[in-house]
């Protein structure tokens, strides 16, 4: 295309866009007005008006998001224009490609814009020169803001035309970064786009390295399957679990930029509503706690606190003293336990059975002379007034409470690791004593999960937070409702405010305290048994078999997507093969994909940490990095002394520059993070201080090293005090 040609198609091609925006504005501005009616009508049922409020609101939501990158690229298919057309003619066979999707006005309803994930815009991110899937070409905008900045073209068919070019993608994996992980909507690269629509009812495990994307594509996943299964999956959520809060708040902003907020984002340590665990157990307790061994020792431990007495309890009535015999306390105990309940609520059976014994006798002796059995209505009538006296006698409570205890998950799992005789009596091993039972780790968590199925629920806290939330919310109304009348009072008459505001407060008020109004997520984030249609698992190498529990619990549909490298596991409960993790829980219903290409970590930085992973992963393959930076890593020895002020000349250097940057070293180093914190983030420039003690720190210690050199995307720097480790040799 000559320089004129291409000025006036870029000319044609900002029209147009800019036209796309208008559009965009005027959708916002229809759905905004829909919004604030819905909020005042007064059609319907509550829960009608509310589903439109609702509605509404996440429509006006995913149209706020679109504002950067609405349309970034364009397709022509085969029959479109030919040579021999003039550069700016439009013809009915383009298809622009954006972020949303939006259409235009007239009765054919026909898109002017087509949604990323639409079937018609695959081939935008598939067609190749030897594959072009009907297409002829391929346009990829350069925007900032709402402003096209110019554009590529890929004319496919030619002969010496190859696989898609790099252009677009090279720009936004040499770009600096920001805060958080940004979408790759634009530059999906086929093998991602292959990952992200495939069509399984089941778990999706996506296996990269370092800087493959796999954690964005699987995101670009969940956007794909709301999109395409919207109505069965939006009511219910997806929950996307990663390994720390680091890792979710550089994540959290992918899926909002794509127009999907019914997304619920949790750490292993936060799957327990009212936990926010991030402390960790040593090796040997991990292991202990992440294996599937320790259902029979949380089993035991329930079992173990249903006790029997070893001399019989006296309950002292009106008129008689019974007692509370083992060999009543075991027939009630045998009974309960036959019920198959859980422990809380086969506390019912035990107390009816200790309670008819107990009454048994008393009625025995009480009526002894003159009360037969022939005389039911005598003994009924004593029975009656026992049972009274029984539920009002503090003794025969407290013994109730010792025999057959109310338990919760914290009480029980905090008592069991206190107590040397608890532990062996539940058949654990000693390394889980610790002083203070309740300072929980993560691990912990899937056990105290594990126990409210084991135990049932003590809903008297749940009870207790609902009522809370109600009058809060109820509160609210009211104050909504005060604010309106005192704006009617104080309006003049030709600037008076609707009657329906103030029967919509009204009917506001009676609502919030009739029905739970949170958001979705609000909602599932509280509630233990809240099911989800879909589940993503990043760095999923580290759950334990218990953490996998929690999970399947949480998605009864088995639909998974799941992410990770076994190569770069560092929990000793974590997963060695993802057949052995998987099998049991959806045998048939897996399937495997991997990643090969690095976007992120450039070749100079890749060589160095391919020899880490040489020395610790014999048989893995380091990812194929998809450009150079130009800039070489570099180690550099100092002493004790000039460590900080090494570290703080880095700092400074990096300061001056775009972008990000961080300091990976053990916790004695100032300023820098320890590489388990770092796992799936990305940073310009990269310090690793004293790859040697990483190396030292346990056996997964070369796992960790190879995490922190490839976390760089530009530049790379090594600061050791004692030599180099083996594998870092190549560095200068």
């Amino acid at each position: 295309m000559s320089t004129q040609g291409y000025e006036a198609e870029l000319m044609s091609e900002r029209e147009y866009v800019a036209g796309l925006y208008a559009r965009l504005d005027a959708e916002r501005a229809r759905v905004k007005a829909a919004y604030r009616d819905a909020l005042r009508g007064t059609g319907g049922t509550p829960m009608e008006r509310d589903f439109e409020v609702r509605a509404l609101g996440k429509e006006a939501r995913r149209l706020d998001v679109a504002d950067n990158g609405l349309c970034f690229g364009r397709l022509d298919a085969e029959s479109g224009e030919r040579s021999g057309e003039r550069s700016g003619e439009r013809s009915g066979a383009r298809s622009y490609i954006g972020r949303i999707g939006l259409f235009d006005e007239g009765d054919e309803y026909e898109p002017v814009l087509l949604d990323w994930r639409a079937p018609a815009a695959r081939p935008f991110y598939t067609a190749t020169g030897a594959h072009p899937e009907g297409m002829r070409r391929r346009r990829q905008f350069h925007t900032r803001g709402r402003q096209v900045l110019d554009f590529s073209d890929e004319v496919f068919g030619r002969p010496d035309q190859g696989d898609r070019g790099d252009a677009a993608l090279l720009a936004a994996v040499n770009a600096p970064r920001g805060e958080g992980m940004r979408d790759i909507v634009a530059t999906i690269q086929a093998e991602q786009d292959e990952i992200i629509r495939l069509e399984h009812p089941g778990v999706v495990v996506i296996e990269g390295g370092p800087g493959t994307g796999k954690t964005v594509v699987a995101l670009h996943r969940v956007a794909y399957l709301l999109y395409t299964q919207r109505e069965r999956m939006e009511r219910h959520g997806v929950l996307v679990v990663g390994p720390n809060p680091a890792f979710l708040n550089h994540i959290s902003r992918v899926l909002p930029s794509l127009g999907e907020s019914d997304v619920v984002f949790m750490t292993p340590g936060s799957l327990v509503p009212g936990l926010r665990v991030t402390a960790e157990d040593g090796p040997d307790a991990a292991r202990l706690k992440g294996s599937l061994k320790i259902l029979d020792v949380l089993k035991a431990a329930v079992a173990d606190r249903q006790r029997l007495p070893e001399e019989p309890i006296p309950i002292n009535l009106a008129d008689v003293t019974v007692r509370i015999d083992a060999e009543t306390a075991e027939w009630a105990r045998d009974e309960a336990r036959q019920s198959g309940l859980p422990h809380n609520d086969a506390r019912a059976k035990f107390t009816e059975i200790v309670t008819y014994v107990l009454t048994e006798r008393a009625i025995s002796r009480i009526g002894r002379g003159w009360l037969t059995r022939d005389d039911r209505e005598g003994w009924e009538r004593l029975r009656k007034d026992l049972l009274k006296e029984l539920a009002e006698d503090e003794r025969f409570t407290a013994a109730l409470d010792e025999l057959w205890p109310v338990l919760t998950p914290e009480s029980l799992l905090s008592s069991l690791y206190e107590s040397p005789e608890r532990l062996r009596a539940a058949g654990a091993d000693p390394v889980l004593h610790r002083a203070d039972g309740s300072a929980w780790t993560v691990s912990d968590v899937p056990l105290l999960d594990e126990l409210v199925d084991l135990l049932g629920r003590d809903t008297s806290a749940e009870e207790a937070a609902a009522e809370r939330e109600r009058k809060k919310q109820a509160e609210f109304a009211a104050g909504v409702l005060d604010s309106l009348v005192g704006r009617q009072d104080s309006m003049d008459d030709e600037d008076h405010l609707f009657a329906t505001d103030l029967l919509y407060a009204e009917d506001l008020a009676e609502r919030f305290v009739e029905q739970d109004t949170r958001e979705l997520v609000e909602r599932a984030a509280a509630d233990r048994d809240w099911t989800y249609r879909h589940v993503v698992v990043d760095e999923a190498q580290e759950l334990s078999e218990m953490d996998w529990r929690v999970l399947m619990r949480r998605c009864p549909g088995r639909s998974f997507t799941v992410v990770g490298d076994l190569a770069q596991r560092r929990s000793p409960a974590g997963a060695r093969s993802w057949d052995a993790m998987l099998q049991p829980y959806v045998p048939g219903r897996w399937v495997y994909r991997s990643l090969t290409v690095n976007y992120r970590t450039p070749a100079e930085i890749m060589a160095v940490a391919a020899g880490v992973l040489a020395e610790f992963a014999p048989d893995v393959q380091a990812p194929e990095s998809v450009r150079a930076c130009g800039v070489r890593p570099w180690a550099r020895q100092v002493s004790d002394d000039d460590v900080k002020a090494a570290v703080e000349e880095f700092v400074r250097e990096e300061a001056g520059r775009e972008g990000t940057s961080v300091v990976i070293g053990p916790p004695d180093v100032p300023g820098a993070v320890p590489a388990s914190e770092t796992k799936g983030l990305e940073f310009d420039s990269v310090l690793v201080v004293d790859p040697d003690r990483i190396l030292a720190d346990g056996p997964r210690g070369a796992a960790e090293l190879y995490v922190a050199l490839t976390r760089a995307t530009q530049r790379l720097g090594v600061l050791h005090r004692n030599p180099l480790p083996a594998s870092l040799s190549g560095l200068r």
